[in-house]
């Protein structure tokens, strides 16, 4: 027997499909199916033409009338306005109490609040589901005063109202929908059926005659529907579905229903099972669908069951699920809401409003072993809660557990953490999770936007991503039962239903494979974003193109393979052969390379792994992955290393050079990388000269870069080349001004080295500078040396151009430093420089510093032991002040040069370092400087010897500059001022050695003799002048340079001058323009 079956709730309309087979294979079999408002022909044919048995009900007669809100005059009345119009009708009719029908809880309280507000002889009483029993029950209590019970449709036949007369019908109620498309279960209000709105109307006649007060039009009543919808084709189908699989019933398409669920809904049904994991793609039962049928649940709540199983969590997940699946037992009354609620709050969790049902029921369990019944009934009246609704939620719990034991699921005996819980709660809720996207506002699945209902708890946190237990639809979607979860949850879950998509695969060389940014939605919420997955997995073919590709034809792989190592080796030679030689028709192309690896790679090979173990795998065949010469190059040469080198030497220093063939190209051509602490070395002159492979075309660009005037003098250009460069290369030169002389030589037509037109010739021509910064980076380049100088040089220091190394430091007032090295190697970037430590003088103090040159740190060194020697003997320095010989009657010839002050500072710099410095190796430890210093008995002979020379030099200076044939002889005057000025420097005595100071005698003797034999043949003097003039300007050109070389062929000269003016006077080593001639080349090698 089914009663009730006007009701058409899911479980009635499967059965009575059910029982519509059953019948066929048991005839014996009886059917009872009653109902107070049926269609009984259609039940009746449901099954084959069942005999009809009508009981009239005895019901007293009901007046039917009809309030509609739109009057005849087309007027529209408010609701409440007709409301309290019938009801002050009815409190002149005869006694007897007032059932409203209303849409829902909203309406119930505005009319309840109307009733108390604007009628005296009425009470109200509100009637729905979410009331307490204890509210409810009022309902049932005497009352002397007439009531007007204002109901949801829960009093239309789920509970009958006593002492009802009157029946006010809005003809409207909540209808809990599902809607396929958004996947939300709605409540929205709908216009009642007319077997609803008579089963209304019986309400009201079971006493005494009655009145129905209908507010809507009859015409409006005609035209409803005759029968409420039945909820199979208003709710999800997934359960009834899973049962029908269990039971193997067939297909759900040909089950008998009494109304058939339509396509969409079905299909929707196997889409949620889908979800769930509980079928596969031939919508067979799963494992995991097997796991969750039996349990009497949605289908969600069984999935969360089993999943709580597996993750250690089903003790709590039971406890949730159940409290779930009833009606919540947490009161709210009327007037005790503000109580109910700080009740309700003392269990309520901070993350998680599934957490606040395991802390209810913890709480219950606790009182209920502590009281009895009637205690236990007192304490849920306290905290308001329904007693009932308690013990319901215990005896599911208690069944769904035996349920679980049956399937060999057992609890767990510990608590589960936060994460287990939740992500058995999600494994059911797939659809229900969200992410935050505005102040207020989620994402939900299929692009819905939600809102926490504000009774969560969630409400005020805002977690970034929820799930929650329902999705239900009124004035907003609100998301009820929230928890905040963590994203990756997400995807062990529910990746089957993940739609991906892969972005922007490229090979990554620290990872060895080629990766792709994998974007995944879960019904268009993006829960993952750029994450970097292997493209291997899920797209090999063309995952191995781009390895290919990438990783072996761009060498960007860093695999140590042989064979790799080999093939980059190779193509690193061909393509700097191309760079050298401006050609780009050696290597083949990389198309051709490509196919040769796509040739002899397996179609797996998509990273460095994959090759690997193909290699070791497979050796023979992998050796066929090396490069053969014909496999990679077009044509073969080959070019001399000395031609086309991979290093500028710069000093000391190997500097790389890059060659690059890219026309149009910043770097085109050649490039050097010139770290910034060594950028002062690099001189144009040498630079101009690049390689001796690009020297022969570099002049011919020069060439045709002269003025046509003087260009058509060298047509045509070819037979000149070959003259032109034979032995040409640099000395020390500028190639511009060794190129004019050069074409002077060969042609007899003067050419000037401003003629040439840098700017005309190709770019490729002239040097690219790449200015390196201590931790390896290009901070600047250019062609123009000059302007990179300037940029760089004018604001950085030795110091500040690279890392202050270890070695350095400064402040020192004794040797109280370590032993200094010959040199020092560090490393700017991925160049190895040799520095050379240096005891600067600092004036009152030395430092430490590493500088470019030897030259340099041997000089600065000389001045550094010095003012440590005199830092030393302080006192021992006053002292020699006041004694220097004769030095009242030889002070008076330095007036013109300085004062007595810094003539005495001179004196005694040089007695310091004649005595300690001069003739002797740089000392470079303690001891040896202690040595030195034992010398201290020499210092004040050397004062003597030295003030005697200074004298008689500063005398015969005088001399000779009296006697100067200033307009007789102004070639001679202008020579000899020179040679005096070179004599007698700057900071002399102190600059000039004691060494050299003994041979000023020599000097100056040879001066007066050129002098008393000037006149004899002026000519020959001419030309001596040109001879030494030539000399000593080659030597000013090398400015700051101050190698022993150097300082060598400064005093070379000087015998020299003697060679050409006073040859009688005798020089004191051999000198002749080939010795000159050989020096310089040697200072030139030196300095490049």
């Amino acid at each position: 027997m089914i009663d009730e079956v006007h009701e058409r709730t899911l479980n009635i309309d499967f059965l009575l499909g059910y029982l519509k087979r059953l019948i066929s294979k048991r005839e014996n079999l009886k059917i009872v199916i009653t109902s107070a408002t049926i269609d009984v022909e259609r039940y009746s044919k449901h099954f084959s033409d069942a005999p009809i048995i009508k009981i009239n009900e005895k019901m007293f007669p009901v007046d039917v009338r009809y309030v509609p809100i739109q009057g005849k005059s087309g007027e529209e009345k408010a609701e409440n306005e007709i409301f309290l119009g019938i009801l002050n009708e009815i409190s002149n009719l005869p006694r007897g109490d007032v059932l409203v029908f209303l849409p829902g809880e909203r309406e119930i309280r505005e009319f309840s609040d109307l009733v108390k507000n604007e009628t005296k002889s009425f009470e109200s009483l509100p009637l729905f589901s979410r009331l307490s029993d204890r509210e409810q029950d009022r309902i049932f209590e005497p009352h002397s005063k007439r009531r007007v019970i204002l109901s949801t449709n829960l009093a239309e036949t789920s509970l009958t109202v006593p002492g009802i007369r009157y029946v006010i019908d809005f003809g409207k109620a909540r209808v809990s929908r599902y809607s396929y498309r958004s996947k939300v279960q709605k409540l929205p209000i709908e216009e009642i059926s007319k077997a609803s709105a008579e089963q209304r109307k019986g309400r009201c006649g079971r006493l005494s005659e009655g009145i129905c007060f209908r507010i809507f039009s009859e015409e409006d009543f005609d035209n409803r529907p005759g029968f409420t919808e039945p909820e199979i084709q208003r709710t999800n189908l997934a359960s009834v579905i899973l049962q029908m699989l269990q039971l193997k019933l067939g297909e759900i398409e040909c089950f008998p229903f009494l109304d058939r669920p339509l396509d969409r809904q079905i299909s929707d049904g196997f889409s949620l099972l889908a979800e769930l994991n509980a079928i596969d793609g031939r919508r067979q039962l799963t494992r995991m669908g097997k796991q969750m049928s039996g349990f009497p649940l949605d289908v969600r709540f069984s999935r969360m069951l089993v999943a709580g199983g597996q993750l250690g969590s089903l003790n709590e997940i039971l406890t949730i699920v159940s409290g779930l699946s009833i009606r919540d037992p947490r009161e709210r009354p009327v007037e005790f809401q503000s109580l109910a609620d700080l009740a309700h709050k003392k269990r309520e969790d901070k993350r998680s409003d599934f957490l606040s049902y395991l802390l209810l029921w913890k709480d219950f369990e606790v009182q209920k072993k502590r009281h009895g019944s009637s205690g236990l009934k007192k304490y849920c009246r306290s905290e308001f809660l329904s007693f009932s609704r308690m013990l319901e939620w215990r005896q599911l719990r208690a069944q769904l557990l035996s349920v679980c034991r049956e399937k060999g699921m057992k609890p767990n005996s510990s608590p589960a953490s936060y994460a287990s819980v939740h992500k058995a709660i999600l494994s059911g809720l797939i659809g229900n999770i969200a992410i935050k996207s505005g102040e207020h506002e989620y994402l939900g699945t299929r692009k819905k936007t939600e809102y926490i209902f504000p009774a969560s708890s969630q409400f005020s946190r805002k977690p970034k991503w929820i799930v929650s237990a329902e999705l239900i639809e009124t004035s907003r979607l609100y998301a009820r039962c929230v928890a905040e979860i963590d994203r990756s949850w997400i995807e062990p879950l529910a990746g089957h239903l993940f739609k991906r998509s892969y972005k922007d695969p490229v090979f990554d060389s620290g990872r060895g494979q080629v990766l792709a940014r994998e974007e995944a939605l879960l019904y268009g919420i993006p829960v993952i974003t750029n994450r970097k997955i292997d493209f291997g997995l899920v797209n090999l073919r063309d995952a191995r193109q781009i390895y290919i590709r990438r990783a072996l034809v761009g060498r960007e792989s860093r695999t140590k393979l042989n064979f790799y190592k080999e093939n980059c080796r190779a193509l690193n030679e061909a393509k700097i052969l191309e760079a050298k030689s401006r050609r780009n028709d050696i290597l083949l192309s990389e198309q051709a390379i490509y196919d040769f690896y796509d040739r002899h790679l397996p179609q797996d090979i998509s990273s460095d792994f994959d090759l690997r173990k193909f290699v070791k795998r497979m050796p023979r065949e992998s050796g066929r992955l090396q490069f053969q010469p014909e496999d990679i190059l077009e044509n073969e040469i080959s070019l001399s290393e000395s031609l086309y080198p991979d290093y500028l030497a710069i000093r000391e220093n190997r500097l790389p050079l890059k060659y690059k063939f890219a026309p149009g190209e910043s770097e085109d051509g050649i490039s050097i990388d010139v770290p910034l602490s060594v950028l002062g070395l690099v001189t144009q002159e040498r630079a101009d000269w690049l390689v001796p492979g690009l020297v022969k075309e570099k002049c011919i660009g020069l060439i045709k870069s002269l003025p046509k005037s003087i260009r058509k003098k060298f047509v045509p250009l070819s037979n000149y080349t070959e003259l032109i460069l034979k032995d040409f290369e640099y000395s020390g030169r500028s190639l511009a001004e060794s190129l004019a002389d050069r074409l002077f030589k060969v042609s007899g037509n003067l050419v000037h080295k401003e003629d040439f037109q840098f700017d005309l010739i190709d770019d490729h021509l002239n040097i690219n500078f790449r200015v390196i910064s201590s931790d390896g980076k290009c901070i600047g380049s250019g062609r123009d040396l000059e302007s990179l100088r300037k940029r760089f040089l004018s604001s950085n220091t030795d110091d500040s151009a690279r890392n202050v190394h270890e070695i350095e430091g400064k402040g020192y007032i004794n040797w109280n430093f370590d032993t200094l090295p010959e040199f020092v190697e560090i490393l700017e970037g991925k160049i190895c420089l040799k520095l050379y430590p240096a005891i600067v003088d600092e004036g009152d103090s030395v430092s430490i510093r590493l500088l470019e040159t030897q030259e340099e740190a041997l000089r600065k060194s000389e001045d550094g032991v010095f003012r440590l020697a005199a830092l030393r003997f302080k006192n021992l320095w006053k002292q020699m002040q006041r004694n220097i010989p004769d030095f009242s009657d030889f002070s008076i010839f330095y007036v013109r040069r300085g004062d007595r002050a810094s003539l005495i500072d001179g004196l005694l710099t040089a007695a310091f370092k004649a005595t300690f410095v001069e003739g002797s190796p740089l000392p470079r430890t303690l001891l040896e400087f202690e040595q030195r210093l034992e010398k201290r008995s020499e210092l004040y002979d050397n004062l003597s010897e030295i003030s005697g020379y200074v004298g008689q030099a500063l005398r015969d200076s005088m001399k000779i500059e009296r006697v100067l044939p200033r307009e007789s002889y102004p070639e001679v005057f202008k020579d000899i001022t020179s040679q005096l000025d070179g004599l007698l420097p700057s900071g002399f005595p102190n600059t000039i050695p004691l060494a050299h100071l003994r041979d000023y005698p020599r000097y100056f003797k040879a001066i007066f003799y050129r002098l008393d034999k000037l006149g004899s043949n002026f000519d020959k003097e001419r030309k001596r002048i040109e001879k030494i003039s030539y000399w000593w300007a080659r030597y000013s050109e090398l400015g700051g340079h101050c190698s022993e070389k150097i300082r060598n062929f400064r005093w070379l000269l000087e015998e020299y001058r003697i060679s050409l003016f006073a040859q009688v006077i005798g020089t004191k080593i051999s000198v002749s323009e080939k010795r000159l001639e050989k020096e310089w080349s040697a200072i030139i090698q030196e300095n490049t």
